[in-house]
Formats: structure tokens, C-alpha cells, sequence
């Protein structure tokens, strides 16, 4: 399990492979200059519940991998998961389609 950091205060964690495309993805927004809602279920030890923050480019973010070797990436999850930014709830996970067929 990977840990996501945001404000130093917010802390979650995710597992590798999702948290890689989650960087990716939260990278890509903030290098245009959007910010953006990223909203996750909570895991039962924390309470059960939904968190939100307000992802911007002047808070501090860090992503830490807890394995040594970074996973494959898997396009299709990319373009699912930067599809949800552009709704009114902002980024949220999806569950991983199938890689295209090489």
C-alpha cells in the first residue's frame, strides 16, 4: 500500500498501482493550471465515510510507493480517471478496464 499526502494533514492509504495512476492523472491537471475535487470511500478503519479535497497547485502533494518497482500503466485507466475530473465531483476512482489488445 502506497501513501497519499496532501496539505500534510490528509492522509490515505492506496494501493501501488492505483496511487501511480493517481499521480499521473493529478499531475496532469495541476500542470495546466486546474485544480480540481478528488473524492475516495473511506476505508472501514477510518470511518467508512467519503473524503474530498480541493486539489490545487500551491498545497503540497507526495506520493509514497511502498514497493521498489513502478508499476505498468495501464492507458485506458488513465483517460477513465481524467474523464471523472471534468464532472461537477471532480476525480474519483473507477474500477481498471482492460488494457487494449496489443
Amino acid at each position: 500500500m502506497g501513501r497519499f499526502t496532501y496539505d500534510s494533514t490528509t492522509v490515505v492509504d492506496f494501493e501501488d498501482r492505483l496511487l501511480a495512476h493517481l499521480q499521473i492523472v493529478i499531475g496532469s491537471k495541476l500542470r495546466r493550471g486546474e485544480p480540481f475535487y478528488f473524492s475516495w470511500k473511506d476505508d472501514q478503519a477510518v470511518g467508512d465515510g467519503r473524503t474530498s479535497v480541493w486539489i490545487h497547485p500551491s498545497l503540497p502533494i507526495s506520493f509514497k510507493y511502498v514497493g521498489s518497482r513502478a508499476p505498468a500503466i495501464n492507458r485506458a485507466w488513465l483517460d477513465a480517471l481524467m474523464e471523472t475530473t471534468h464532472s461537477t465531483g471532480g476525480l474519483y476512482i473507477v474500477p481498471e478496464p482492460e488494457a487494449p489488445a496489443s
